[in-house]
């Protein structure tokens, strides 16, 4: 006579699943009652959005709409208007000549910014020094704000 196939552990493992697609089953109709309850249903999650920006229950009111052209919608950055550049004016901090930059602290905000010999003017190469006083212009660099177009101040 053969063992029967079914072990002691393998009952228990089919009673264990079976209890567990009851209990979700049970879970289930639970749901579906509280919903049924609470007058529910795929109505009662929707939410509307007014004029002002605000979340409501009710639906927007097409008296308040409002027409919007399409050409008036921008997308994107808008682009820049040319503007002067700002002068500002600074101090040489330091400047290393067989190098060829140093750096200029703004009067203003008294921000250091690297400058090069060739961010100079021609009347300036070779002849400015630490302490004068300059005007200059900024400009992104690799690695932050460059001065350039400087000139002695008057």
């Amino acid at each position: 006579m053969a063992k029967s196939k079914e072990t002691f552990g393998k009952k228990e493992k089919e009673k264990k699943r079976l209890k567990k697609r009851k209990e979700k089953e049970r879970r289930r109709e639970e749901r579906k009652a509280a919903a049924a309850e609470s007058g529910g249903g795929f109505d009662s999650m929707i939410a509307y959005v007014d004029e002002n920006g605000n979340f409501t229950d009710s639906p927007p009111d097409p008296t308040k709409k409002k027409k919007i052209k399409a050409e008036h919608i921008e997308i994107g950055v808008p682009k820049r208007v040319d503007e002067e550049p700002e002068i500002r004016r600074g101090r040489v901090e330091f400047f290393n000549d067989a190098k060829g930059f140093g750096f200029i602290k703004e009067i203003d905000t008294r921000e250091k910014y690297f400058v090069h010999i060739n961010g100079l003017m021609d009347d300036l190469r070779g002849e400015i020094r630490e302490g004068d006083m300059v005007t200059f212009d900024l400009e992104r660099g690799m690695k932050g704000m460059n001065a350039v177009n400087v000139t002695r101040a008057k």
